[in-house]
């Protein structure tokens, strides 16, 4: 039997999958429209997401160990 907390969480999982799934969406939105009106700019804003993307995930590794 499964337990009612396991549920929730993945009912929650599942809430979160849907939300970014359309955030996703949203993304490829604003890159399209940053590389067709900037590209160059626009490389180097999303080197500097990335860059700071990094720097969460490792942050979040430490969380895990």
């Amino acid at each position: 039997m499964k337990s009612k907390k396991k549920v929730n969480y993945l009912k929650i999982i599942k809430q979160i999958e849907n939300v970014r799934s359309k955030n996703n969406k949203n993304w490829m939105d604003l890159y399209r429209l940053a590389f067709s009106k900037a590209p160059k700019q626009s490389i180097e804003i999303i080197k500097k997401i990335l860059k700071k993307d990094k720097e969460i995930s490792q942050i979040v590794e430490k969380l895990l160990k």
